[in-house]
C-alpha cells in the first residue's frame, strides 16, 4: 500500500473528532462542491477521486486545534491520565507545560479532547486505556516486565497529571502496603495504574485530583491508602496531615466560578529533590482572581426554546418541591438567577437538569406552566463556561459530540481555572527541579 496523500491524512483525522455528516457539510458550505457523507469516507481511505482541493484543504485543516504559540518552548513536560476532556491539561498549558502523553478511554471524551488540544506526533502520544501501558489486567506480568512497558510507552515527563473518578478501588479495600499478596482487586484499580507509573517514571512532581468524597470514602481509610502508596514511591504530598474541615487539599471552584465544586488535590513532589520543604496547597489563596464572573456573565442573551423545561417537567418539580418542603426536605431542584452561585455541574445533568435551573424570571399573570415562567437548563455551551473552558462571551471551546454527552462531559471534567492556579503554584519548583 502506498504512502497516503496529505488529504487523505486529514480527513482521516478530522472523521477522528466528527461525524461524516457534519464533516460534508462545512466542505459544503464554503467550498461549494458535491461531497457527500460517503465521499469524507472514501476520501479518508485514499479513493483519488475523493480528494481535497487547496482551498478545500485550508477550510478543513481550521476544523482541527492549531499548535500553541509557544509550541518548543516549553517550561517543563507532563503527562495527562484519565484525560477527560483536558481541563487539568489546559491549566498546566497555561503555566507553560507541554503534554507529551494523554491517557483516556471514554470515545466521547477523546473526539472532544482532539478537537480542542493540539497534538505534535513527535512528541505527544495518545493512549485510550492505561492497562495497555501498566500491564494491571494480567496477572502473569512481572514488576520488572511492567516497568519495562511503561518505560517503553510512557515519555519522560516533569509533571505526572490525573484525575482520578471517584472510587478509583472498584470496591477493592487491599492495602497496597500489605506486600506482594495485596490481591488482585488492589493492582486492578484505577489509582494503581498511577502509582505504577510514578515508581517506574518517577517525574519530579504529580497532581492527582478527585472528587472530595474520596477524603471520607470508608472512613478515611481509602485516602489513607493512596497516602501511604505516593509516600512508599518516595514522594511528599502536600498537607497530607491535614484534617477535613481546615484541609488544603479541599479545593472549592467557588473562588474561579459561579459554581460550588469541591475537589480533593493530591499534590507533591519526589522528596529527594528537596523541593517540597514550605509547600501547601493553601498557596493557591495567591492566585485567587481579582475578579470572577458571575452566573449572568456566562449566559447567553438567548437560547433555543428546546432548552426551556416541558410544562410537565416543571410542574412535576413543583408537586416533588411541595412534598418535600412541607417534611422539611430539599426542593429537590435549584433555582438560580444571574447573581446566584450554582451547585456542581454533574455528569448525570442530562437527566433533568435539576440541580442548576436557570430562572426566566416569574410573572404571576401567567399561567405556572406558561413559557416565560418555566426554567431552564444550561446550554453545553454554558456548561463550558462554568467550567472555565470558555471565558465570559467566548464560544471558542469546540463541542463535536451530542448535548447529553456535553452534559456528561462537562459534568465530570477539571474547572480549568483551578488547575491553572494549582500549575502557577507548583510552577516555579517543577521548573526548578528540572534544571537540576
Amino acid at each position: 500500500m502506498g504512502l497516503q496523500s496529505p488529504s487523505s491524512i486529514l480527513l482521516a483525522r478530522v472523521l477522528e473528532i466528527y461525524e461524516p455528516r457534519f464533516v460534508a457539510g462545512y466542505l459544503a458550505v464554503a467550498v461549494p462542491a458535491d461531497w457527500t457523507a460517503e465521499r469524507v469516507r472514501r476520501g479518508a481511505a485514499g479513493d483519488p477521486a475523493a480528494q481535497l482541493s487547496g482551498s478545500e484543504y485550508r477550510h478543513l485543516r481550521s476544523l482541527l486545534p492549531a499548535a500553541p504559540v509557544r509550541e518548543g518552548q516549553a517550561d517543563f513536560d507532563f503527562i495527562d491520565l484519565f484525560a477527560g476532556i483536558g481541563g487539568m491539561r489546559r491549566g498546566f498549558e497555561q503555566a507553560g507545560g507541554r503534554c507529551v502523553l494523554t491517557s483516556e478511554g471514554n470515545p466521547f471524551a477523546v473526539r472532544t479532547y482532539k478537537a480542542n488540544h493540539y497534538a505534535d506526533a513527535a512528541v505527544h502520544t495518545f493512549n485510550e486505556d492505561i492497562r495497555d501501558i501498566t500491564l494491571a489486567m494480567r496477572d502473569d506480568v512481572t514488576e520488572a516486565e511492567a516497568r519495562r512497558q511503561i518505560d517503553t510507552c510512557v515519555p519522560d515527563h516533569d509533571v505526572l497529571l490525573a484525575s482520578l473518578p471517584a472510587l478509583p478501588f472498584h470496591g477493592a479495600s487491599e492495602d497496597p502496603t500489605a506486600g506482594e499478596d495485596a490481591g488482585q482487586g488492589w493492582r486492578r484499580s484505577l489509582f494503581f495504574d498511577v502509582a505504577r507509573i510514578l515508581d517506574a517514571k518517577q517525574p519530579a512532581a504529580f497532581v492527582i485530583e478527585t472528587p472530595r468524597i474520596m477524603a471520607v470514602h470508608d472512613g478515611g481509610r481509602t485516602l489513607r491508602i493512596m497516602l501511604a502508596a505516593l509516600e512508599e514511591l518516595g514522594y511528599d504530598v502536600a498537607d497530607a496531615g491535614a484534617t477535613e474541615g481546615a484541609d488544603p487539599k479541599i479545593i472549592n471552584a467557588v473562588h474561579f466560578v459561579p459554581q460550588h465544586r469541591e475537589r480533593l488535590v493530591l499534590a507533591g513532589f519526589r522528596r529527594d529533590l528537596g523541593m517540597h520543604d514550605g509547600f501547601t496547597l493553601a498557596g493557591i489563596r495567591d492566585f485567587f482572581p481579582v475578579t470572577k464572573p458571575e452566573l449572568g456573565d456566562i449566559l447567553d442573551a438567548y437560547v433555543d426554546p428546546r432548552y426551556i423545561l416541558p410544562a410537565s417537567q416543571w410542574e412535576y418539580f413543583l408537586a416533588r418541591s411541595a412534598r418535600f418542603r412541607a417534611s422539611g426536605g430539599d426542593p429537590g431542584y435549584s433555582l438560580v438567577g444571574p447573581h446566584d452561585v450554582t451547585r456542581p455541574l454533574t455528569a448525570r445533568y442530562h437527566v433533568d437538569g435539576a440541580d442548576i435551573l436557570v430562572s426566566r424570571g416569574y410573572d404571576p399573570a401567567l399561567e405556572q406552566g406558561d413559557p416565560h415562567n418555566r426554567p431552564r437548563r444550561l446550554t453545553p455551551r454554558e456548561c463550558a463556561r462554568l467550567m472555565g473552558f470558555d471565558g465570559p462571551g467566548e464560544s471558542d471551546f469546540r463541542i463535536p459530540v451530542s448535548d447529553t454527552q456535553a452534559y456528561r462531559l462537562f459534568g465530570s471534567a477539571s474547572v480549568v481555572p483551578v488547575c491553572a492556579a494549582i500549575a502557577q503554584l507548583m510552577r516555579a519548583r517543577i521548573v526548578s527541579c528540572r534544571s537540576r
